[in-house]
Order: structure tokens, then C-alpha cells, then sequence
């Protein structure tokens, strides 16, 4: 047995009935136990700041964070509605309701309405964010060169500015002068703006300037820069959305063209096939009845439904997009062609 190892049993011995164990080793084993402790809330703690777990301790906070994880409530309430209207449908009125009603037809179009309406309300409200934080960036780097230009010191500066009002992102201005207020330096205090704002445009202007301030460049001149290639970088995103904005008309007219040609479709030519087919029926002419005898309106329009809704869905997400560039930005537009196109069919058409 080597030194080392007699001197972990030396450590780890218990006393003997009647023998005092050393003040010291008592406290040395208290010491431990709240060492160990310490780092198992740290553990904790750590665990439910990322990842599913941060979601069940604070889903409502993730879920306006980061849009997507909406779909963890959403797609099982969804998928629960669809299937429970399913069995409902056949329990009650047999598995032949599935062909000859619509009922199946708008459990799932509510079905798809509850699984896309959250993240598409959640989307739109961060893209708001995203747009009125960098609407907002180049002004706030443009006044802090400004006043760190007339000599004031740059905490000074970012103070005087953070009282200010620049839109969303006024409480990361404020807390971005509360750091620099503990004594937190430049370069650290910036890069976690950057962190916090999240956004493309926020992170790339953030680089830009930490990499330039530690370089050891003019910090007045490196926000302008900044500004600069911020301003333009806004003005070509709104540039291309305007630019884009007719191409979003088109689909979106395009969709209540098809939903106005299929209205009067079934409306007239339909309808009176329908009823000149039961008239010869009537008359008993074997011929014409071959001939007109086996238009069967209610499929029609349920097919025409079926190809409003594909429609409206489709229509939607092309409109996001031309119009954003992303797909999930058409989602709300795809949710209103829906409702609409099941609107019409349900209580128009």
C-alpha cells in the first residue's frame, strides 16, 4: 500500500465507539457537504436554463423567445382535436358520415388552424421585433458617436442615450448601461448586446465593433461605421420587401379569383346540371338521364373545398416567401385563406 493510499484511508477511517473525531475533520466534512450542495443547485440550475427543460419551467417566456417551440403545445392539441373529432364522427354516425357529411372536412381545418394560428401570431410578433430593433440600431450607435465625439466618456455616453426612447430595443440599451455602470469593459459589454438582442443584423454590427475596438480603432469612428452598414443594411431589406410587395398582391388575388370562378361555378352551371340531371330522372328519358343523370353537387363541392383549402394553404406560405423570404411568415396569411375558403363553403357556397 502506497503513501497515497494510507492516506485516504487516514481520511475516509471512522472513529471507534470512544474515540473523538477532530474538530477538524468536522469541519472539513461540513465544508464538503456544502461544496457539494453549492454545485448541485448550480447543476440544477444550469439544466433548466437550456434546452426542454427551460421550456417546463418557463414555456410561456421560450415560447415568445424562440417562435417554433409554440409547436410542442400546438401540433399535440391539434393532432388530438383531429383524432377525437374522427372517432366522435365515426361512433356516432357510422364510418359512411366520413364520405357523406363535411364534418370530418372541418374538424381537420380547425385542427390545422390551432397547430399553425400560435406560431404564426408568435412569428409575426417577433418579426415586429426584429424590424423595429434594427430600424432603431443605427441611430443608437450614430448618437453614441455623436456624444463620445463632444467628449464625454463612452459610459457617459451610453447613459445619456439610454434614457432615450429607440423602440424595442430601449431595455437592451439600459441594461447594456447598467454593465458598463459595474465597471464591465467595452468590447465584453457589447458582445453581450449582441447576444441578448439576437438579431442578424445586431450580431453582425456587434462583431464588427468588437473586433474593430479591440484592434485598438477610434470607437467614435467604428459606431459610425457601424450605423453606416446598419442603415444600409435596413434600407436594402425594406428595399427588396417593397420591391416584392406586387408579387404578395398577386398570389393573394390570385386565390380569391379561384375562390370567386369555383363560386360561380357551383353556384350556376353546376347547380343547373344538377337539377336539369333530376328533371330527366323524372321524365324517365333513358338516354338524357345516361347523360345528365350523375352530377353529384355535393361531391363537387366538397372537392372544390378540398382545392380552396390546398390553395389558401400554399397560396400563403409562396406569399411569405416572396414578401419576407421566409416560409413561416406566410403562415398568417395561410391561416386567413383557410378561414376564408372554409367561410365560403360552409355558409356562401
Amino acid at each position: 500500500m502506497g503513501f497515497k493510499d494510507l492516506f485516504n484511508d487516514f481520511l475516509n477511517r471512522k472513529p471507534t465507539d470512544g474515540e473523538m473525531v477532530p474538530a477538524v475533520e468536522l469541519e472539513s466534512d461540513r465544508f464538503v457537504e456544502q461544496d457539494q450542495e453549492i454545485f448541485s443547485r448550480v447543476e440544477n440550475r444550469r439544466k433548466y436554463q437550456e434546452g426542454f427543460y427551460r421550456f417546463l419551467k418557463h414555456p410561456v417566456r421560450v415560447m415568445m423567445e424562440e417562435p417554433y417551440t409554440v409547436l410542442f403545445v400546438s401540433v399535440p392539441a391539434a393532432l388530438l382535436l383531429f383524432i377525437g373529432g374522427f372517432v366522435s364522427v365515426v361512433t356516432s354516425y357510422g364510418i359512411g358520415a366520413l364520405f357523406t357529411t363535411t364534418m370530418i372536412d372541418d374538424f381537420f381545418v380547425f385542427a390545422l388552424l390551432i397547430a399553425i394560428v400560435p406560431l404564426a401570431l408568435l412569428d409575426f410578433k417577433e418579426a415586429w421585433r426584429i424590424s423595429s430593433v434594427e430600424a432603431s440600431l443605427p441611430n443608437f450607435f450614430r448618437d453614441v458617436a455623436g456624444m463620445n465625439d463632444s467628449g464625454m466618456t463612452l459610459p457617459h455616453a451610453i447613459h445619456i442615450v439610454s434614457e432615450g426612447e429607440y423602440g424595442a430595443l430601449t431595455p437592451h440599451i439600459r441594461k447594456l448601461d447598467t454593465e458598463m455602470s459595474w465597471g464591465v469593459p467595452f468590447v465584453e459589454a457589447i458582445r453581450r448586446f449582441g447576444k441578448a438582442v439576437k438579431t442578424p443584423l445586431a450580431e453582425r454590427s456587434v462583431d464588427l465593433i468588437a473586433h474593430a475596438s479591440s484592434a485598438g480603432g477610434d470607437v467614435s469612428e467604428v459606431l459610425r461605421a457601424a450605423a453606416h452598414d446598419a442603415y444600409e443594411f435596413f434600407n436594402l431589406q425594406s428595399e427588396r420587401k417593397n420591391g416584392m410587395m406586387i408579387y404578395m398582391i398577386i398570389i393573394l388575388m390570385s386565390f380569391f379569383v379561384f375562390l370567386f370562378v369555383i363560386g360561380v361555378l357551383s353556384g350556376t352551371f353546376l347547380t343547373t346540371m344538377a337539377e336539369a340531371g333530376e328533371a330527366v330522372a323524372a321524365s324517365g328519358s333513358s338516354s338524357a338521364q345516361s347523360f345528365m343523370g350523375n352530377v353529384d353537387l355535393f361531391l363537387y363541392n366538397r372537392i372544390f373545398s378540398h382545392s380552396a383549402l390546398i390553395q389558401g394553404l400554399f397560396s400563403g406560405l409562396a406569399a411569405g416567401i416572396m414578401g419576407e423570404g421566409r416560409v413561416v411568415a406566410g403562415l398568417k396569411y395561410s391561416a386567413i385563406m383557410v378561414f376564408i375558403a372554409w367561410i365560403a363553403f360552409r355558409f356562401i357556397i
